[in-house]
């Protein structure tokens, strides 16, 4: 082609170069969004047993906290992350699981920093049925 490239061939250039860009930024969308479970410390797990004082059944994690003895007699609140709630639902857990008052025990990955807290990696509830 010599000479200025025709009309119709430089606004299709723009038109699918404006497609590509929206089509780049709808797949990287949800990654952003996102966090990372680099938190944790996949390389351990912890077991605590502990009472529930609040399961929090929403997006984009579902929580649960639990009220733990420690080795000194004080009471220590942990945070358990779980999974997004169609993940849950998979799982078996339901919004009335948990409730406050069940004594459960949870396996988790605990916190690097040494909070209190972990990704579960399977609960026991209080009926005794475990979830993975």
């Amino acid at each position: 082609m010599n000479g200025p490239a025709p009309v119709c061939y430089i606004r299709r250039m723009k038109r699918t170069a404006l497609l590509t860009c929206a089509m780049a930024l709808a797949v990287a969308s949800p990654a952003l969004s996102h966090h990372s479970h680099a938190m944790f410390d996949h390389s351990k797990e912890i077991t605590i047993t502990g009472t529930v004082t609040e399961f929090a059944y929403r997006n984009p994690h579902v929580l649960l906290y639990l009220s733990v003895k420690g080795d000194n007699g004080e009471t220590v609140r942990y945070e358990i992350e779980m999974s997004n709630i169609s993940n849950t639902v998979t799982r078996g857990i339901r919004p009335s699981t948990f409730k406050p008052g069940d004594v459960i025990t949870a396996k988790v990955h605990p916190l690097k920093d040494g909070r209190p807290g972990g990704n579960y990696v399977t609960i026991v509830a209080a009926d005794g049925k475990t979830y993975d």
